[in-house]
């Protein structure tokens, strides 16, 4: 008979050499997928015999990671902001950097918030979750990210206090909206950024929501500009942003007549948040 613990180790090796970063970790995360036990308990099941379709399906898990598909896709979650969120290749794979915007929004009272290019709603469902009082509404090009948005919604319990809507950025908002917080991680990689990144995103992650080609900066442009519409008295607007875009973003916000703007760093020291507030028409 076969073991997890023996199943483990050999994965460990492929993957290490086919030169996937963290193997072990991974290939704990698809055993205990494979084995159907939370993450948490697989060391407890590790000398147990497997069947002949456990083994199978953590074969092909290891199969599909060694093509570079992320692991999140593979066992169809991702933790953030403390719950488990669905994802699939419709969807952007929620990122623990993306946290830093959810602490940001959380820092200040709000009853209602809008989120441009929701994807999975880990940013809106997760502050919907903290905040029980507040309702929310959210944006996305792709009907099929938005039916993973909508399994999410129901996932968390959230789906009363949420409201999705197909479109582009604020066309599927209604004219008198107006929203104590409006939040976003739009495409921001640019176009010779896409050439650099990692197979895991570049060939499984949707290119719609990674990069509006050029110099990346095309949803802030827009976003910048519009937010002041349907922001109420007070209002704040929350970016999520690449690395190298603080100054460039801050600018388009300013332009658009926020008074208070500001670049927050995530826990590696990378600016990765701008947040506007008291806006000033210009």
């Amino acid at each position: 008979m076969t073991t997890g613990s023996m199943l483990l180790a050999g994965a460990v090796g492929r993957l290490r050499t086919a030169g996937i970063d963290d193997p072990a970790v991974d290939a704990r995360l698809l055993l205990a997928h494979a084995l159907e036990v939370d993450r948490s308990r697989l060391t407890l099941v590790l000398q147990d015999d497997v069947t002949p379709d456990q083994a199978a399906a953590f074969e092909r898990a290891i199969e599909a990671r060694l093509d570079r598909q992320p692991v999140a896709q593979i066992v169809g979650q991702r933790a953030f902001y403390g719950r488990d969120f669905i994802v699939t290749p419709y969807v952007l794979d929620p990122r623990p950097d993306t946290e830093l915007l959810v602490d940001l929004a959380l820092s200040a009272p709000f009853e209602n918030v809008l989120d441009l290019g929701t994807g999975s709603g880990c940013i809106l469902l997760s502050l919907l979750a903290e905040r029980p009082d507040a309702v929310g509404q959210g944006v996305d090009l792709s009907d099929k990210a938005l039916a993973v948005a909508h399994r999410n919604a129901v996932q968390l319990d959230v789906q009363d206090r949420v409201t999705l809507h197909e479109g582009s950025w604020f066309d599927a908002i209604d004219d008198a909206a107006r929203f104590d917080l409006i939040v976003s991680n739009p495409p921001y990689i640019t176009q010779d950024e896409m050439t650099v990144l990692s197979p895991e995103v570049r060939d499984w992650e949707p290119h719609m929501a990674l990069t509006p080609g050029g110099d990346g900066l095309d949803a802030y442009r827009i976003i910048s500009k519009v937010a002041p519409e349907y922001l109420a008295v007070g209002g704040r607007l929350l970016l999520e942003i690449g690395h190298l875009q603080a100054a460039a973003v801050t600018d388009l916000c300013r332009a658009a007549g926020f008074q208070t703007v500001d670049a927050h760093q995530d826990l590696a020291g990378k600016d990765r948040v701008v947040a506007a507030s008291d806006y000033m028409a210009v």
